[in-house]
């Protein structure tokens, strides 16, 4: 299981969220003319999260009624959590095919046959935080179209996205500085941070999501771990591994498409998807602070919770960047995936690493 799918959900992030978001959710009053209209059309949702996370939250309590206000009614969101149509590596098909649910929250990094090229956001071990990763990400779309277009060959569209926690590492033993990894044993999942800790001096290693992550830990068989610090918080591991370096700066890469299947797109009017879109911008405005709010919030958390959480000063994020050597793992995935077929791989690459450092500049 990949680690990024997991969300505090403490009553103080709950709490955040809620401040954050005030004044974004409509009244129901603003829906009243929907019942002059007859019935609203409804779009199943599935998402292989629980509800009760920053992620789930936002697309409960903000997107989904901002469609439904945009629309004046016309639609309504059926939203299904935890697994309950399609688990996290079923969600692409189960939309794709459009039988189950119209619309469903997709991660490419479960997909990776399927998307290929939208495993190159987790490329980057450094980028845009906040209300600018929100801004990253859009630019990407609205200025590298091949990602709409193989979105397109797996017949969904994309209607909203919502991005992962900073990534932080946990150390079972006090950890000064990133350059501490050298030598040790850490786990991560995504293939290219595996590369990054190969690439810095760390021996790394590949297991299993789940109790056994954290009694590797304790044990000391296992030395620490890369992940995005909100599953860390969720698994417990910060018991066993208390020592936490983190950064806004430390990029995760990992993004969540509410995606809804193309022929269902196809058949709504224009009215409506229009008013899906302005959904969509509205939402955007609010979601970089959320994301803020909750990641403060997390390190609260961990605070509380024991752990020595250390926040990295500006220039140890751009060193752990160098001694990754991101870029050769970057040409090396870009060669094997010409062999395969997608031979605009490095092309890509470079588009979006434009963006990138515009954006860090």
């Amino acid at each position: 299981m990949k680690d990024s799918t997991k969300s505090p959900e403490s009553g103080i992030t709950r709490r955040l969220f809620l401040a954050a978001t005030a004044g974004t959710i409509a009244s129901a009053s603003l829906l009243s003319d929907a019942v002059a209209q007859g019935a609203p059309r409804v779009l199943r949702f599935s998402d292989h999260e629980p509800l009760g996370g920053m992620r789930t939250r936002f697309l409960k309590d903000v997107l989904f009624p901002a469609i439904e206000r945009e629309s004046n009614g016309r639609l309504k969101i059926e939203d299904h959590w935890n697994g309950e149509i399609a688990a996290a590596y079923d969600g692409l098909g189960a939309v794709s095919a459009g039988k189950t649910t119209d619309i469903a929250t997709v991660v490419p990094e479960y997909t990776a046959k399927e998307m290929p090229l939208h495993q190159i956001f987790k490329s980057f071990p450094t980028g845009p935080s906040g209300g600018r990763q929100v801004d990253f990400f859009r630019r990407v779309d609205a200025e590298v179209p091949t990602f709409a277009a193989e979105l397109e060959k797996n017949n969904i569209v994309q209607l909203f996205f919502a991005t992962g926690y900073p990534v932080a590492f946990y150390s079972t033993e006090p950890l000064a500085a990133l350059d501490g990894l050298k030598g040790g044993k850490w786990r991560s999942a995504s293939f290219w941070h595996l590369d990054f800790l190969r690439n810095a001096g760390a021996t790394p290693v590949t297991m299993h999501w789940g109790p056994e992550v954290y009694d590797a830990l304790k044990a000391k068989t296992l030395d620490g771990l890369m992940v995005n610090v909100d599953s860390g918080y969720m698994l417990k591991v910060h018991e066993a591994a208390p020592n936490v370096l983190v950064s806004k700066d430390l990029w995760l890469g990992h993004v969540y498409i509410v995606a809804i299947n193309k022929s269902v797109w196809d058949g709504l009017t224009q009215e409506d998807r229009d008013a899906i879109r302005r959904a969509g911008e509205t939402s955007y405005a609010s979601l970089g602070s959320v994301m803020d709010a909750s990641f403060e919030a997390q390190l609260d958390e961990l605070r509380k919770a024991g752990s020595t959480v250390r926040v990295l000063d500006s220039e140890e994020p751009r060193r752990w960047a160098e001694a990754t050597r991101y870029k050769d793992a970057q040409a090396s995935w870009a060669k094997d995936q010409a062999g395969k077929g997608t031979s605009d791989a490095a092309t890509v690459i470079d588009q979006v690493a434009a963006i990138m450092n515009d954006m860090e500049g």
